[in-house]
């Protein structure tokens, strides 16, 4: 009987490895898909706003519905884009506590860093449960926003991006308290 190299673990753990490995890849690709989503969202509302600030001077002819679009779209790129900030760990937040820790203590900074996560985690899916029924409520209803006769959108498409923002959220968070090895190898 032959022991499996140290180096690589047992097959069990190799397994889980290669599995967590290829959940992760397609997590953090829709996560930055979501992200690019997002900016080009941010391109529309630049152009929009100029279009709305160049026919006001020129023609004095606004642009209806631009203060509309910028509200409706600024929801969109924050839960577009938040869950590759928090796949890329760009989410504001102070560890200078974690930093003086992990100098000290590695093993428990790393521990504190994973339940942080799974705190975050827990929000998030809370987050999710929460948007859920407000989705459906939206979509049944197709209740909407803006002024009629100048401009309307429906409310389902936020509440259904934020839905899908917490669920990608949680799963990044997840993934995080779940990786194998240490938190601080990326």
């Amino acid at each position: 009987m032959t022991k499996p190299n140290a180096q690589s673990g047992s097959p069990v753990a190799q397994g889980y490895r290669r599995l967590y490995g290829a959940v992760s890849r397609l997590v953090h690709g829709v996560a930055l898909g979501a992200n690019a989503t997002g900016t080009l969202m941010v391109l529309m509302l630049v152009i929009v706003v100029n279009y709305d600030m160049l026919a006001r001077t020129l023609a004095n002819r606004p642009l209806h519905g631009t203060i509309e679009l910028v509200q409706f779209a600024m929801v969109l790129i924050v839960f577009l884009q938040l869950p590759d900030v928090i796949r890329a760990g760009r989410l504001t937040r102070s560890d200078g506590f974690l930093v003086l820790l992990e100098t000290r203590l590695p093993r428990v900074a790393d521990l504190l860093r994973r339940a942080i996560d799974l705190l975050s985690f827990i929000v998030m899916t809370m987050i999710a449960i929460a948007s859920f029924p407000l989705f459906f409520e939206m979509w049944e209803s197709q209740d909407y926003f803006g002024i009629p006769g100048v401009f309307t959108a429906p409310w389902w498409p936020i509440k259904l991006t934020v839905l899908a923002s917490a669920i990608l959220c949680a799963t990044v968070f997840a993934l995080k308290v779940l990786k194998p090895g240490s938190a601080n190898t990326q």
